[in-house]
């Protein structure tokens, strides 16, 4: 933090609220504070700092959204991440900050643009989950490619709210369901991702100090978040979650 300008602080606690915000409001804004702080700290180490504050910014989630989680939906995809977070503790044990950026930010678009297509040719939101009697051997498919895709994604830079953001749309999820479903299933895989982080030397003592900065700045985000979603129609909660995860993809490719 001795290092750090004055400008730079104000940038990290901007971005800071803002993953209380996409937490409560919308979810994969957060990838623009996942730019900020690779942008303000060194690629690798800035996720070791996320990490809490985006913990943080999920236990407000549960907390608010609880009572809309989707559980069945929540255990299909478990398996399938646990294995993406495994692949992506691997690759960051030889990738550099370059290879970070350009693979999250390339598999981000590309999942933004199967979900637009998919949308615009009618096969999406057919059958949302809470109403249908059980997956499909296709959607049970679409939940491991999602969920290993999240996994890795998040595991290597706090990136899966975008990947799983992208999955709970194309299932058909309305706004309060995808909110609480996403709430405990980041709540869960990122408290899961502690011990690997702390391992790889991307939280130490200096991190968690900087953290215990920031996380005054998640709470008046998640409050603005709550107050806000309400007055967010479906459709236009739809294109900010898409157009923040092509925003996220593009700042890592071009950052």
């Amino acid at each position: 933090m001795d290092t750090l300008t004055l400008w730079q602080l104000a940038a990290l606690a901007a971005a800071s609220a803002l993953v209380g915000f996409s937490k409560t409001a919308v979810s994969g804004a957060n990838t623009i504070s996942l730019a900020v702080f690779a942008a303000v700290l060194p690629a690798r180490e800035s996720t070791g700092v996320l990490l809490p504050i985006l913990i943080a910014g999920d236990v407000l989630a549960v907390l608010t959204y609880r009572r809309h989680a989707h559980w069945p939906t929540l255990l299909r995809l478990f398996p399938a991440v646990a294995v993406g977070v495994v692949a992506g503790t691997l690759f960051m044990m030889w990738a550099d900050d370059d290879a970070v950026r350009t693979s999250i930010g390339a598999i981000l678009l590309f999942m933004a643009g199967v979900t637009v297509w998919r949308r615009r040719s009618g096969d999406e939101g057919k059958e949302p989950p809470e109403e249908s009697g059980g997956p499909s051997r296709s959607g049970r498919l679409k939940a491991r490619s999602y969920g290993v895709l999240g996994g890795f994604t998040t595991m290597v830079a706090n990136a899966g709210g975008p990947v799983m953001s992208l999955y709970l749309l194309s299932a058909g999820f309305r706004k309060l369901g995808f909110l609480g479903t996403s709430a405990w299933f980041f709540l869960i895989v990122n408290t899961s991702k502690v011990p690997f982080s702390v391992g790889l030397g991307l939280i130490d003592a200096r991190s968690l100090l900087l953290d215990a900065a920031m996380l005054l700045f998640v709470v008046p985000g998640a409050y603005i978040g709550r107050k806000c979603v309400d007055r967010i129609n479906q459709k236009l909660f739809e294109r900010l979650v898409i157009g923040a995860t092509v925003l996220g993809g593009l700042q890592l490719l071009v950052g």
